[in-house]
């Protein structure tokens, strides 16, 4: 690894520790923003104004903003993002509850656009102008169009209902039993994958065009390379760092499919963990669930700088200087 890696690699650190402050403060004070009155909330609505009182001054709302905000942080810091106002549990503990349920379908659906957008990208633009591209350019069409919800609910009505192969709803942990864990987890992974893979082929297609029109492949044509190694080691590669992009911006939409997902399959992750939170009303969770979603989108595109960096080091050198 050069030189410059370490200073590179400080100076994106130091711009995501940034980042999730700014994230922390938008957060705050957007949850604080929202209608209606948080001490009611907790309360009730047949609540006294007495209740309400006492409300406040146990949770602090009556501090100033800013000395509320400092005191969210110290506790954060240390793990402590509140308590829920629904279940009365720490806020900490119901997303490391829900934590696996959305990994596991995020990570089979990005595995899914990953195989199937890589590939059918690369077949398009090998066979660019035959019935092979004109396919995968119809299935790409698709899939972005498809809505989750319908494409969920057809899905369901064919696999799980008229040939019940996978399960429509409900979760059971990997480790309790494999095979039903996939069962249950095998359509939500369609259902959220097929528009990223979509996004997928046609970034990789776009790619791997550039790359087998530039001068390099045709270097490597005339020392006689076969045509996998042209195709594989070469222009792949070298359009790896696109799909890579596209992967790491796509994480937003990973984590918003998710919630409409997870709300088709009843899974019991961080979709339907917040839009329960939303409807009661629940902002510490609301707030939790947020704050540690944005964390992990900064973590992603950290490890995806840190990706562009093994691919071409050329960014990296570019970053540290």
């Amino acid at each position: 690894m050069s030189r410059p890696m370490p200073r590179y690699l400080l100076r994106r650190i130091g711009e995501s520790l940034i980042t999730l402050f700014l994230v922390s403060v938008v957060v705050f004070a957007g949850v604080r923003a929202l209608p209606g009155d948080t001490a009611t909330a907790l309360a009730g609505e047949e609540a006294t104004p007495e209740a309400i009182a006492g409300i406040r001054r146990a949770y602090g709302l009556d501090d100033n903003i800013v000395i509320q905000y400092l005191r969210y942080v110290r506790h954060a810091v240390t793990g402590d993002l509140g308590t829920s106002s629904r279940t009365g549990l720490p806020v900490l503990d119901s997303v490391l509850d829900a934590l696996p349920v959305t990994l596991e379908l995020s990570a089979l659906a990005l595995l899914l656009a990953v195989l199937v957008g890589v590939s059918a990208g690369v077949v398009a633009a090998v066979r660019r102008g035959r019935p092979e591209e004109w396919l995968v350019n119809a299935l790409a069409l698709l899939g972005l169009s498809i809505p989750a919800f319908w494409l969920g609910i057809v899905l369901i009505l064919t696999f799980a209902i008229a040939v019940p192969v996978f399960s429509a709803s409900g979760f059971v942990p990997f480790g309790v039993d494999p095979v039903e864990n996939l069962r249950h987890m095998v359509l939500p992974a369609i259902v959220l994958g097929s528009g990223l893979a979509a996004v997928v082929m046609r970034q990789t297609r776009a790619a791997m065009l550039g790359s087998l029109s530039a001068d390099y492949i045709r270097t490597a044509r005339a020392k006689g390379l076969s045509r996998r190694q042209v195709i594989g080691s070469h222009a792949l590669r070298n359009s790896l760092v696109t799909v890579v992009t596209v992967l790491g911006l796509q994480l937003g939409h990973l984590i918003s499919g998710a919630v409409v997902t997870e709300q088709i399959f009843v899974l019991p992750g961080f979709g339907k963990l917040t839009i329960d939170a939303v409807f009661s009303r629940d902002y510490a969770m609301v707030q939790g669930v947020v704050l540690f979603t944005s964390a992990a989108y900064i973590l992603v595109n950290l490890l995806v700088d840190l990706a562009y960096s093994l691919i071409d080091p050329r960014i990296r050198l570019g970053g540290a200087r």
